[in-house]
């Protein structure tokens, strides 16, 4: 019989239980052990982890990507909503789609706001068009930006590139350094190339 540790590997000697650990290095080291036998996180290990986990970088950037975006999202709304649906309304003849509905209690309403009012069920299909829109313009304000921000990195890469720090011998064709007066490959006398 084998008296031992429980966990989700089953039941296992204390001599294997190294074996199950996940904070395993190796040297033989057995990991944070847990109410006898089964692993806890050692409150102050825990606390150290989880500042790591959220000092990350990519973690940082995340959140700031969202705050932006969601800033962001608010100029993209009034850009459609103000903009953009009024154009598409005028070369539609005045065509408003926040207005575009069907109620589906058979009866007739004027607009949306008032088919709402009534409690009636409607397909608003005019507000998904809209927030197709809305995403559109978006992806492409979006796409812009990158587009937009991967060329200045390039041209800012093509700056930081060198000039050339070594030159072809036109002799033997080999590469010598740029100041070199005379090629260590072949001995020509380079100076004036």
């Amino acid at each position: 019989m084998v008296y031992g540790n429980s966990c989700a590997y089953g039941v296992y000697s204390y001599k294997e239980s190294w074996k199950h650990s996940s904070h395993y290095s190796g040297t033989g080291e057995v990991g944070r052990e847990i109410c006898k036998g089964v692993r806890i996180m050692k409150s102050k290990g825990f606390m150290k982890e989880f500042r790591a986990f959220v000092m990350r970088g990519n973690v940082m950037d995340l959140a700031v990507g969202v705050i932006i975006g969601g800033a962001f999202q608010a100029i993209i709304n009034s850009l459609v909503n103000d903009v953009i649906m009024p154009l598409i309304s005028m070369l539609t003849g005045g065509i408003d789609f926040a207005n575009w509905f069907i109620a589906l209690d058979g009866k007739h309403y004027n607009t949306y706001a008032e088919a709402q009012e009534a409690g009636a069920a409607t397909l608003g299909y005019g507000a998904f068009i809209t927030a197709i829109i809305n995403f559109l313009l978006m992806a492409l304000v979006i796409f812009c930006i990158v587009k937009t921000l991967n060329t200045m990195a390039e041209r800012a890469k093509r700056k930081e590139e060198a000039a050339p720090t070594d030159k072809e011998c036109p002799y033997c064709k080999s590469k010598i350094p740029l100041n070199a007066t005379r090629c260590k490959y072949c001995t020509s006398d380079v100076s004036d190339s």
